[in-house]
């Protein structure tokens, strides 16, 4: 058993039954092959419950002030996290990602950047769209609908893989497909509340 399996299992079992837990879609995740998961981003649980529920190991993508530490920056890294410079593009970061979608690996994006103050979808950021773009990932949106309260259902829903084929022949700006992504995220969550 892989440490990420280890620490997936153990935080995933821990947490399912505090907040209740109910996944939908799960069979909307391919098993194999490249696969981006997108989704809203309301906790700082988000990361490790939708990793903890999707069967296929992910990576993850996080804010580069996580690994400051050296003991977090170590932690991080064996469950499949790696740093992001926010406010910048991040060449290092892009290719890191663009070589897991290519190697037929999956990927969680929070594509607003940073948590939501409110509980309402922001703005998404274009690296998502750049990446959907870029690779031939199938593209998976996910709404993680809390609040995030002991005892209270927090319910994260996978829908159907956002078409990329049409985007992706017309060569679309990565803005436009950012923001169909981000409505069709908008979509999932109002249709399931």
């Amino acid at each position: 058993m892989s440490f990420y399996y280890f620490v997936k299992s153990l935080v995933w079992y821990a947490l399912k039954p505090l907040y209740r837990m109910e996944v939908k879609g799960e069979e909307n995740i391919p098993m194999t092959g490249p696969v981006i998961v997108c989704a809203n981003h309301i906790s700082n649980l988000d990361p490790p419950l939708v990793g903890g529920s999707i069967k296929r190991d992910m990576y993850f993508i996080a804010k580069e002030e996580l690994f400051e530490k050296k003991w977090l920056s170590k932690l991080l890294s064996s469950i499949h996290v790696f740093p992001i410079k926010r406010g910048m593009s991040d060449r290092g970061a892009l290719r890191k990602a663009l070589g897991l979608l290519k190697n037929d690996q999956g990927l969680v994006i929070f594509p607003e950047g940073t948590r939501s103050k409110t509980g309402q979808l922001g703005k998404g950021l274009s690296g998502v769209g750049f990446f959907a773009l870029r690779s031939q990932a199938t593209v998976v949106p996910c709404a993680i609908i809390g609040p995030y309260q002991v005892g209270k259902k927090v319910k994260i829903v996978y829908g159907k893989p956002i078409d990329m084929a049409t985007f992706r022949q017309e060569k679309q700006d990565v803005k436009a497909v950012t923001e169909h992504i981000m409505q069709t995220i908008k979509q999932l969550i109002e249709n399931n509340q």
